[in-house]
């Protein structure tokens, strides 16, 4: 299996279905009383394709995207239309949106992360595959050359060439795409008229790193 850095039909992906999964074990006691487990750390996103298959044309360039995939076997970027920048209010990216950490003049490598929610419980989500050319930095709000830091587009580390200050706020901006695999080894197309097919199930989950 092999991560291809290629993204899914983008005219597609934006009429897919689809968004963000948790696995939540819950437990009803005696009392009526609830004792609740979060088994996992990240949310993981899953999505149906066919909701945004509209013509053959469209078909048969999941044909081809899918069966260069191999089905389920190589995992491949999708672009979620609701959720793909660093923004949370949906305006433009800019090199304040998301902390990243705080200097200590010695590290030089930061991870890029998105921040979902305020003062109760925050969730930091990892972003491992940005659109490099999309990345802003800033250091304690001050915009950082791009000649002055490089971004992994297949890790979404963040690294400098020279360590932030001791006590600098490290901030980013970018757009990003979500690691995914097909859910399925079967393509099942159905032909509904001259000029139009149908996917009725063509699930795509993230794949988690």
């Amino acid at each position: 299996m092999a991560f291809h850095n290629i993204r899914f039909p983008l005219d597609i992906s934006i009429g897919a279905r689809g968004g963000p999964q948790r696995l939540t074990d819950i437990v009803t006691l005696a009392s009526g009383a609830e004792e609740r487990n979060s088994r996992w750390m990240h949310s993981r996103r899953r999505y149906d394709a066919g909701y945004g298959v509209k013509s053959r044309a469209d078909m048969r360039n999941v044909l081809e995207f899918f069966e260069e995939r191999r089905g389920r076997f190589h995992a491949f970027l999708w672009r979620d239309a609701l959720d793909y920048s660093s923004a949370n209010s949906g305006a433009g990216i800019s090199q304040n949106d998301q902390p990243l950490g705080t200097g200590d003049g010695t590290t030089t490598e930061f991870a890029l992360i998105k921040r979902y929610g305020g003062s109760f419980d925050p969730y930091d989500r990892p972003i491992t595959k940005p659109q490099i050319l999309s990345v802003l930095v800033a250091l304690d709000g001050v915009a950082v050359a791009p000649s002055e830091f490089d971004v992994d587009g297949l890790t979404g580390m963040l690294t400098f060439d020279i360590a932030p200050p001791s006590a600098s706020v490290v901030t980013a901006g970018f757009e990003f795409d979500v690691p995914v695999r097909f859910d399925i080894d079967l393509l099942d197309i159905e032909l509904t008229s001259f000029d139009a097919a149908a996917a009725p199930n063509i699930p795509v989950v993230e794949v988690m790193e």
